[in-house]
């Protein structure tokens, strides 16, 4: 039987205390050959296919694997605080109730975190139902945290290893779901910046966005931090197209995996940004991306770079 450690996390701000097991400290991180060595390993919602995606406990065990960036997502709750969450609203797939029930589609897309408190989102749970979609999941109770106490624990325990982690972290807004699943951009933006930038994260921390408003206020605001342009599968501008309706060049590209090339790559890095596809779920595809010479890749599945040879 595999040895674990308990490792217990105050949750400011929320008066929960989070027991989660984790790995021991004993397993083997992973060690990317030296020809992947500066590879990015980035976690998507901390590992979503082995642990309930953007919770603390998904963050820790990403930590203890070696992994170099963890990666997920803000929405706002109605008391105008940063949660992580991808979706803006909870998901039945994996949701349980306060009362202990499940939900149905129709119910679960009523609860908007926009129009509720922490309070009240922080008694559902997020990790006990059997999720289909990812069935290596580990099950445990889990919650939706507050940015601010998921940084609080990730700092802590990074520098407990001795581990300058990375983060790269989402704005989830959009302009059809301004005033129904999120504030305003501009509103949005600042406040998830009043969030983070009092952890000194600086170079470690990347923000990224779909919604080019959203980098736009980053790069005039905020040019300090570095941004990352996140474009889907059907995307058909080119680079310099999206580019200049960008209006500049950030720090990183963020292209959907199967839409990159050697020659987007070369393309990337002549403009002096780095590459980083999402979401590779397969070691085959991430081992291509790689040696095309991206810089990293974002996967639910962190294990598979166990696999880089």
């Amino acid at each position: 039987m595999e040895n674990t450690c308990k490792v217990k996390i105050k949750l400011f701000g929320t008066g929960l205390l989070l027991s989660a097991v984790m790995l021991s400290s004993a397993q083997t991180k992973i060690q990317l050959p030296a020809k992947y060595r500066h590879f990015d390993m980035e976690a998507h919602r901390g590992g979503k296919g082995l642990m309930p995606e953007n919770t603390i406990p998904a963050m820790l065990r990403a930590i203890d694997m070696g992994i170099t960036t963890l990666e997920m997502d803000m929405q706002v709750t109605k008391d105008g605080q940063i949660v992580v969450s991808h979706d803006a609203t909870f998901n039945y797939g994996f949701t349980t109730t306060p009362e202990g029930d499940t939900l149905t589609p129709a119910e679960a897309k009523k609860r908007i975190l926009y129009t509720m408190t922490y309070d009240s989102i922080k008694k559902y749970d997020v990790g006990q139902k059997f999720y289909a979609a990812v069935p290596r999941q580990k099950k445990m109770a889990a919650v939706k945290p507050l940015l601010k106490d998921l940084l609080t624990a990730t700092e802590a325990y990074a520098k407990k290893k001795g581990v300058a982690i990375r983060y790269n972290i989402e704005i989830k807004s959009s302009v059809k779901g301004e005033g129904v699943y999120c504030p305003p951009v501009a509103g949005f933006t600042n406040l998830a910046m009043q969030t983070i930038l009092p952890f000194n994260i600086g170079k470690r921390m990347i923000i990224q966005c779909f919604d080019e408003r959203a980098l736009k206020i980053m790069h005039a605001k905020y040019p300090q931090v570095q941004t990352s342009f996140l474009t889907g599968d059907k995307e058909k501008r080119s680079l310099d197209e999206q580019l200049k309706s960008l209006g500049y060049v950030p720090e990183y590209y963020s292209p959907h995996y199967s839409v990159v090339t050697p020659e987007l790559v070369e393309a990337c890095h002549e403009r002096h940004m780095k590459i980083v596809p999402w979401t590779a779920d397969d070691i085959a595809i991430i081992k291509s991306l790689a040696d095309m010479g991206a810089d990293g890749v974002i996967t639910d599945y962190p294990d598979l770079f166990y696999q880089l040879k």
